[in-house]
């Protein structure tokens, strides 16, 4: 059975793929896939700068979302997961060590029995508060840099690019492998 599977794979790699016969990316397709890297990319820097940002108040980016979250009202993990476009258990982890460490506090939720609402404690409003603070500095700095105009533009271009592949569900519809 191996040696059959092993020759089938084999066979699929001995095989020529020319560019003519590999579907290729229309001068959008390029453009569109350009700026995802690109968006991976600021995706690592934003986390890097966000842990830096929120270091002081000994916390991290993935703490500070979830801070962040439950700012004006407490919500669910599985709210503050959709908000974010996270994962329920990661999010659930998060809460739960800010609830361990006294920056939030489970409460009950009288429209769900089993899913409680996460809420800031005095400590935990007082940390994203320092984080806040920190962020407002470097947000102002860059933004001067960058210039209000282009940031503006580049947020609107995001926003419909998160509006489409929202739209088709971030599952990469039409894709074939």
């Amino acid at each position: 059975m191996i040696p059959q599977r092993q020759h089938a794979v084999k066979l699929e790699a001995d095989k020529p793929t020319t560019p003519a016969e590999a579907p290729g990316r229309t001068a959008a397709g390029d453009a569109f896939s350009a700026l995802v890297v690109q968006i991976f990319r600021l995706d690592g820097l934003l986390l890097a700068a966000g842990d830096a940002l929120a270091e002081p108040a000994g916390q991290t980016s993935a703490r500070w979302r979830v801070l962040a979250a439950v700012e004006e009202k407490p919500l669910t993990v599985a709210q503050i997961a959709r908000r974010w476009g996270l994962a329920r258990q990661s999010v659930q982890r998060v809460a739960n060590v800010l609830v361990e460490e006294g920056l939030a506090v489970y409460e009950e939720n009288p429209k769900h029995r089993r899913a409680q609402l996460l809420a800031l404690r005095p400590e935990g409003r007082a940390a994203l508060g320092t984080i806040q603070a920190a962020q407002r500095e470097w947000a102002n700095r860059l933004g001067a840099e960058i210039g209000e105009d282009e940031l503006r533009q580049a947020s609107a271009i995001l926003g419909r690019v998160l509006r489409i592949v929202g739209e088709q569900g971030g599952r990469g519809e039409g894709v074939t492998r």
